[in-house]
């Protein structure tokens, strides 16, 4: 049946497929079949940008000329909120919940004072106690604002007991169990939450009948769809609903599509890896045993699976990592209806699909045959049964990589990439994606190796980096988290200068970048070492006298070049401060902004020193970005953002009657924060190898799937629970686990190969070569390819065979042998720069040797033996090859001078003399007396030394005294 932009039926269709692109065909043929109106926009529930960005890509091929519009990526969670306020309103429905986790935390911020001291929060009382600056209170009210924001979601059961002043339990079958005895506070919290609501509320407001917290929402919201039958489509709901790549939905989004599905046509494309029914493959059937099945049993499996043989009736490696899939599917089968199937079925047949888009594979390669035993749900001994005897050196549809560091994985990685592009001319880049536990880890050694070769080289492969945080990735970003907390900065020289490299910084005072060199050259003979005054020093505790403390500092070094500007390099000390000569002419000129930069730093480090009201912060942190920022249009993004953070932080605030002053460190933590937090407009696509972090929802088939950092404890990531979380005691079926994700994620990576498989893990010891486990889930489809399959050559381990060990280095002399070795064994590398190392010795012209070493008469000294122990080779360059090595320091010493190295003694000693001399040649021969020689000596030293630490050569204070008479004794011998 044609549904023409003006109709369509309303109903809840769920399909269900084992492969993406054929998910992905059903759903563009179903809008492409059924179009909106013109400036209608489609729908779709997606939940991540790799998913909504391969979507756009796909409608945007064909008919469409390279174009996909009028879409609207949205998050389930954010559109359900949309849903409520349109059914039930904007008067009953705020636009942003107050109970939602950001505006919890300052509710939780502003009440926790106030309720600690009660009996019933001792528990509370006691972490509370000794909290200078609220840190403690704010890391508490973080956590208590996620935990109920997930039992919002998972246990609204629970909070509506505790609203109704029950302290209880309540289990999946509605029996009230006994809340522990030391967590009953969480249920007074609660109620003390809703009270404060009810109280903040405007009588209006509460009069209306406005709903507070999400699951008292979601509950009115299914009260209205399913009571009032007879009203039309609420404004706001869009017709059509598509639901793609989601692997996982709590039970209130499917309850609240399946009633929206009376207005709505609701589409969900659901990733089945299985086509027959495998809801009940574990020890606990009975829980997920429902009334009505999607799917049909495997021909031959019982009705009831014995628990003894229940390993011999499933697929080991689905039953051990599907269970998040298993909850899923169970829960969309209490929705799925039978009535439904049939009336949509004849409409998918005349599109040529089906409603369930299951496709067998041929099984030709390993990893196919894998894919195929899983969708048909096939135990170990029919698949050893059936499938024929495994080929490495022909298959190389899977491929374990064992190194010694992840710098080695990567390097690795980068040469079978190259080998792959090398042996099939169709792969491109944007076929592969490789993907790690976590990407900051991976970041450094990916562009270190990737970016080794520039773009000429034929060896250059390009590379797109995703998932990374902004807080460490972008460096405009990375300088406005050092400013924001000036407070915890020493301000040494290295690092301000590295603030002043920064364009948007450095142009807003009038810096340019020709100027850098000459400013950093002036810093540094003006002795800035650290601190932006004597007061900036004294805030580290620093028992240290005001006078010394104010030496080395920024201030102090531009005190120097001022003075110096001002009045010439041989003018006299001012008020103990020696001018610093060399800046001179229209070059002196930055000196004018390098002191507007340190005296905007000194205005910013008194302000987030002090604490604040949230509106004073919020003029604080806005006229902050605007006083040090100058960007561009198209990178002040980060800038926008952290305001549009700043912005809705006043509004939590306004919101919670929260107006207590605050530490900057907790204002600042919390504003930054959000930058990380993950959306659907970041880069994932880009026409490159996609390096990514291993994310749940990201089954998204590439031809190469690359998985690095499979070592055992790295994957699947462990995060304990907290001790407060009642969801980790009282489990229930469809909660979300971060080990259980990994486990469903890694399945998944697994059945998104299409051509080949890549798993690769540090095995060895890079300090003992001590062999180091994989992860278990790779033990685990290791052991079950020796168990499903044998080797064609009756070896006795198909995943051994499968696997590479390499080595420590990547110029080992196995990389280069005479007769290159094929198959997963065989080591090879582009790196053909080592080649010449491991070259024929009858190839290379041969070196004329060494003059005979000569054994000197000199007796050996303590510091030529301790030379020699330190650095044998660099002896040896030096004696026999006299070649000296000297190694560059790019960085600048920011610690003042209390040690001096052996040059610069003598360079001080020979100060000292000079003045010591020039004194004495002052001195009229005609009265030589000794008395007044030494005075004027000792004068003239007193003076030098003054002067040089006038001008920072020296330190002050009590170290400094200590410092002279060091000096001052081997002179006064030398004169003598």
């Amino acid at each position: 049946m044609q549904q023409d932009a003006s109709e369509l039926t309303p109903g809840l269709v769920l399909v269900h497929g084992n492969r993406a692109e054929q998910l992905r065909d059903v759903l563009v043929t179903w809008m492409r079949h059924s179009p909106l109106a013109p400036l209608e926009n489609e729908c779709l529930l997606v939940q991540s940008n790799g998913i909504a960005q391969w979507l756009r890509l796909a409608l945007a091929q064909n008919d469409c000329g390279g174009i996909a519009a009028a879409l609207d990526f949205l998050l389930p969670s954010r559109f359900m909120w949309q849903a409520y306020r349109s059914v039930l309103g904007p008067d009953a429905v705020p636009e942003d919940s107050p109970l939602d986790k950001d505006a919890l935390i300052w509710r939780l911020m502003r009440l926790l004072p106030t309720l600690v001291g009660r009996p019933e929060y001792e528990v509370l009382q006691r972490f509370l106690a000794n909290d200078d600056g609220a840190r403690k209170r704010y890391q508490l009210a973080a956590r208590l604002a996620d935990l109920f924001d997930q039992y919002q979601v998972y246990r609204a059961d629970w909070l509506q007991a505790w609203s109704e002043g029950r302290i209880c339990l309540p289990d999946a079958r509605g029996v009230a169990q006994e809340i522990p005895p030391t967590q009953a506070w969480q249920a007074h919290l609660w109620q003390a939450l809703l009270d404060d609501l009810q109280t903040d509320m405007d009588p209006e407001v509460v009069q209306a009948g406005r709903v507070v917290g999400r699951a008292a929402i979601h509950e009115a919201f299914m009260a209205r769809v399913m009571t009032d039958e007879s009203a039309p489509r609420p404004q706001g709901l869009p017709r059509r609903i598509l639901v793609f790549g989601v692997s996982a939905m709590p039970r209130q989004t499917l309850e609240a599509l399946a009633g929206l599905s009376r207005w709505v046509q609701v589409l969900v494309c659901v990733h089945n890896p299985c086509a027959h029914y495998w809801a009940d493959i574990q020890g606990d059937r009975d829980v997920l045993r429902a009334q009505f099945r999607r799917q049909a049993r495997r021909p031959g499996m019982p009705d009831m699976l014995d628990e003894a043989a229940l390993h011999q009736q499933t697929h080991p490696l689905l039953a051990s990592w599907g269970r998040q899939g298993r909850d899923y599917i169970s829960l969309l089968d209490e929705f799925d209806d039978p009535a439904q199937r049939s009336r949509w079925s004849p409409v998918f047949a005349a599109l040529h699909q089906r409603i369930d888009a299951f496709e067998a594979l041929a099984g030709t390669t390993l990893l196919e045959q894998l894919q195929e035993d899983i969708r048909d749900l096939r135990p170990v001994a029919e698949t050893r049964a059936l499938w024929p005897a495994v080929d490495p050196v022909q298959d190389d549809s899977l491929r374990f990589q064992v190194a010694h560091s992840a710098q080695r994985e990567v390097e690795v990685l980068q040469d079978q990439l190259l080998a792959a592009f090398q042996a099939d001319p169709t792969l491109q880049p944007r076929d592969v994606i490789v993907m790690v536990p976590d990407i900051e880890a991976y970041a450094p050694y990916i562009q270190a190796v990737f970016g080794l070769y520039g773009r000429k080289d034929w060896r250059h492969i390009p590379y797109a980096l995703a998932d990374r945080s902004t807080r460490h990735a972008d460096p405009l970003v990375v300088v406005l988290e050092q400013l924001l907390t000036l407070p915890q900065h020493r301000l040494g020289i290295n690092e301000v200068l590295e603030w002043l490299a920064l364009p948007a910084l450095r142009q807003r005072f009038d810096i340019a970048a020709e100027d850098l060199p000459v400013l950093q050259d002036w810093v540094q003979a003006s002795q800035v070492r650290w601190g932006l005054h004597a007061d900036h020093r004294a805030s580290f505790q620093l028992d240290q006298d005001p006078q010394a403390a104010h030496g080395h500092t920024w201030r102090f070094g531009l005190q120097r070049m001022l003075l110096g500007y001002a009045v010439g390099q041989d003018a006299p000390a001012w008020h103990g401060i020696e001018p610093y000569g060399e800046p001179s002419g229209l070059q002196a000129a930055v000196l004018g902004g390098l002191a507007r930069f340190l005296d905007t730093l000194d205005h910013y480090w008194r302000l987030l020193s002090e604490s604040a009201t949230p509106a004073q912060w919020g003029g604080h942190l806005q006229a902050l970005l605007d006083d040090f920022f100058l960007t561009e249009a198209d990178e002040a993004m980060p800038l926008n953002q952290f305001r549009e953070r700043l912005q809705d932080w006043l509004q939590y605030c306004e919101t919670a009657d929260f107006q207590e002053p605050l530490p900057s460190a907790i204002v600042v933590e919390h504003c930054l924060s959000g930058l990380d937090q993950g959306g659907l407009s970041q880069r994932f696509f880009a026409g490159a190898v996609t390096f990514a972090t291993l994310m749940p929802m990201r089954a998204i088939p590439f031809r190469q799937v690359c998985l690095l950092g499979m070592h055992d404890g790295a994957f699947p990531r462990v995060r304990p629970p907290s001790d407060m979380d009642l969801m980790a005691l009282n489990p229930r079926s469809g909660d979300r686990s971060r080990r259980e994700d990994d486990r469903y994620l890694f399945l998944e990576a697994l059945l998104s190969a299409r051509d080949r498989l890549t798993i690769s893990w540090v095995g060895h010891s890079i300090q003992d070569n001590a062999e180091q486990p994989p992860s278990v889930l790779v033990a685990q489809l290791r052991d079950h390819l020796d168990r499903g399959w044998s080797l064609a050559d009756g070896g006795p381990s198909v995943a051994q065979a499968l696997s590479c060990h390499h080595p420590l280095q990547p110029f080992s002399r196995r990389y280069f042998p005479l007769q290159a070795a094929s198959g997963p064994q065989g080591l090879f590398t582009y790196a053909a720069e080592w080649r010449m190392a491991h070259a024929p010795q009858e190839s290379v012209a041969a070196a004329p040797g060494l003059p005979p070493l000569v054994p000197s008469d000199a007796p050996l000294t303590l510091q030529a033996l301790r030379t020699f122990l330190l650095g044998p080779v660099r002896m040896f360059y030096q004696q026999r090859l006299h070649i000296n090595f000297y190694e560059a320091d790019l960085a600048f010493p920011d610690n003042e001078p209390y040690v001096h190295d052996k040059l610069e003694q003598w360079q001080l000693k020979d100060t000292l003399l000079v003045a010591a001399s020039q004194a004495l040649d002052a001195i009229s021969t005609d009265t030589p007396d000794t008395a007044s020689m030494q005075s004027a000596a000792d004068q003239a030293v007193w003076q030098c030394l003054a002067r040089l630490q006038g001008s920072g050569a020296l330190v002050g204070g009590g170290a400094g005294q200590a410092d002279y008479a060091g000096f001052i004794c081997p002179a006064a011998k030398t004169l003598e």
